[in-house]
């Protein structure tokens, strides 16, 4: 072992490590040294994701060691909607250069799949989007994986393992990541080790599987070089990498902050300072603009990022559930926390409403039905049987026999964390985030419905209540780097938070790009979010062009596609002249619909084939020019 034992330890701890480094083979020593790193910073990528703080450092020289020369190389490819995939991966290439090895951090969105044949060793980490769709920049990738014409590929000498990040509560459950490794051992390729399926609460699962990854790379390691590999202790003579240089913008850079402490494992209790309705007497909506204090918290946000509202159940969802279940809330269950009462817990701590098959499939593992079963077996039925319907339906349609508080919880997942776009700049609001929710009420099933996260802030959370949060970082969803780009936005509703942000960072810096803005809604006189103030961006310049859709204001319904393919010939000379194109907002329709509209633009007046269009539009998406942030 090089150097000597720091002077933080004991002279009894160092007796004991010395004693047991002595009985450690070079390998056993390796997955140590990997596993110590780990365990010694395992809050590190959810404090970097969270804090506004620069670019953190390489890898090895967070892990005060170097690579040997002869370290294996390893890469780690990712695929990321929101960014949990990218920060996984950044937090894979510290845990895999601690341990001794030369990893590079790639995009797979920047690759084609013969590009696997060149590696030896590779680790991908892939979210599922939706309804099993691979994320929004990682589609052609996908494609060309599972076309036939990637057969020709062999991966007979590539060893690799999966990370594949999805949500339970959707049926097509890590699906990117299922095909993905399906068909790289199709290729011929070797597991490293199983693939890790991971749930929105993903930090623990992900540890497990990187934690494989290290062992069964060290394996190999030591087959690659009789030289012992450089353990946890080594000093390393590299400082840490200098900042990167500034862009040459003239684009003015907000005030560095200090890293916060706060983070998804560590949330803020932050201060609900304002709730103001944003639509008019008569709508038939009920639209929010919330004001949050993050006084005394250190986190920094740009536009384009999400704040993540912890929330809780509503007593009255709660109390529904109790009494199908015939249990006593007041019951007290080991919780992590402690003991805890089960009314407690299904209000803070786990999700009470959202049916999914894999809940229907534990219900079944516990309390058998022939006609749970049968609804099991038959997936349009249970298609069917979803939709609409929530885990109060469950307990009432499948009825179990002597069901105890451990069972039911036994059967429920954590509450997940709710992301919104954020609303504001931190220029523009120092020390607060603004956020733009639509309250989510509805009848279904003979039964009235809510969104637990929206009108949780609609109904429970009143100016001076506190609220657990921290910040999402989307490196996806940007202003470009050069303020004199134009910027073409489209938000209808709800989707008009980001843009929200990014008009008054734009006011803020002087940026002197062009922007443009499509909004819709349903009535102009109850709907038109945020008026005066996209107005007064008109009037000052900060905005140059708004074009409005209110579907409902004549007989025949008006959307934001419709607007833009009325200005197409407008839309392809911005797109021309350089101008990064932006989405938010519903994704099962208008994402779509946009999407469609865009490609008709740059086909009409850009006189190409479709095919042509689309591969236009791929081009612009991976030169980020063109982004969505789609829900």
């Amino acid at each position: 072992m090089q150097g000597n034992f720091p002077d933080i330890l004991t002279d009894d701890q160092k007796e004991q490590l010395k004693k047991l480094t002595d009985q450690l083979s070079p390998e056993q020593r390796f997955w140590v040294s990997g596993y110590l790193t780990g365990r010694g910073s395992s809050d590190s990528f959810d404090s970097a994701s969270s804090s506004g703080s620069s670019p953190a450092p390489t890898a090895a020289s967070l892990a005060g060691t170097r690579p040997s020369p002869a370290a294996l190389p390893i890469s780690i490819y990712y695929g990321t909607e929101s960014g949990n995939s990218e920060t996984l991966a950044d937090e894979a290439a510290r845990r895999l250069a601690a341990a001794g090895l030369a990893p590079k951090v790639k995009n797979l969105a920047d690759h084609v799949p013969s590009d696997f044949a060149k590696d030896k060793h590779l680790v991908i980490i892939v979210s599922t989007w939706g309804e099993g769709d691979p994320p929004d920049a990682v589609v052609d990738f996908h494609t060309a994986l599972l076309n036939d014409s990637s057969d020709g590929i062999s991966l007979n000498e590539t060893k690799f393992s999966v990370c594949a990040l999805g949500d339970t509560s959707y049926e097509q459950f890590c699906e990117t990541g299922k095909q993905v490794d399906t068909r790289l051992e199709a290729l011929g390729g070797i597991r490293l080790t199983e693939r890790e399926d991971c749930d929105v609460d993903y930090e623990d699962s992900f540890d497990a599987w990187i934690t494989r990854v290290v062992t069964s790379m060290a394996a190999d390691l030591s087959k690659s070089s009789s030289a012992p590999p450089p353990t946890a202790f080594t000093e390393s003579t590299d400082p840490l990498p200098k900042e990167e240089e500034g862009s040459s913008s003239s684009q003015t850079e907000a005030p560095r902050a200090p890293t916060s402490v706060f983070s998804k494992k560590n949330p803020f209790p932050a201060t609900l300072t304002e709730s103001v309705l944003l639509n008019g007497t008569g709508s038939a909506k009920e639209t929010l603009h919330l004001e949050i204090s993050l006084t005394g918290s250190d986190l920094t946000y740009k536009p384009g990022d999400a704040l993540a509202v912890i929330p809780k159940n509503a007593g009255d969802v709660v109390d529904a559930l109790l009494r199908a279940s015939g249990l006593d809330g007041t019951a007290i269950i080991e919780a992590p926390a402690g003991l805890k009462s089960l009314r407690d817990l299904l209000v803070s701590y786990f999700d009470c409403t959202a049916v999914s098959k894999n809940i229907l499939k534990k219900w079944q593992a516990i309390f058998p039905s022939k006609k749970l079963s049968s609804l099991l077996d038959d997936s349009s039925s249970l298609s069917e049987y979803l939709h609409g319907r929530q885990i109060v339906d469950m307990i009432e349609d499948f009825p179990a026999s002597d069901l105890t508080p451990e069972q039911l919880i036994s059967v429920l997942r954590k509450l997940p964390p709710r992301l919104y776009s954020i609303a504001s700049s931190l220029r523009a609001h120092p020390e607060e985030v603004h956020l733009t929710v639509a309250a989510v009420r509805y009848h279904s099933h003979d039964r009235d419905r809510k969104g637990v996260a929206s009108t949780f802030l609609a109904d429970d959370l009143k100016p001076g209540d506190q609220v657990l949060v921290y910040l999402h970082h989307n490196k996806n969803f940007k202003l470009p780097e050069d303020p004199a780009t134009p910027i073409i936005m489209v938000g209808p509703g709800t989707g008009i938070a980001p843009f929200r942000a990014f008009l008054e960072e734009r006011a803020a810096t002087s940026a002197d790009g062009a922007s443009w803005l499509f909004f819709g809604d349903q009535h102009y006189s109850t709907d038109f979010l945020y008026q005066l103030e996209l107005q007064g961006f008109l009037k000052d310049g900060t905005l140059d062009r708004l074009d409005l859709a209110f579907s409902r204001d004549q007989k025949n319904k008006i959307y934001v596609q419709h607007r833009m393919l009325e200005r197409g010939a407008e839309i392809f000379q911005w797109l021309e002249s350089g101008a990064c194109f932006y989405v938010c907002g519903d994704a099962e329709r208008m994402a779509g619909d946009v999407h469609e509209a865009l490609i008709e633009i740059i086909a009409t007046h850009g006189g190409r084939t479709r095919a042509s269009a689309e591969a236009y539009l791929a081009r612009m998406k991976k030169k980020k020019r063109y982004q969505r942030d789609v829900y």
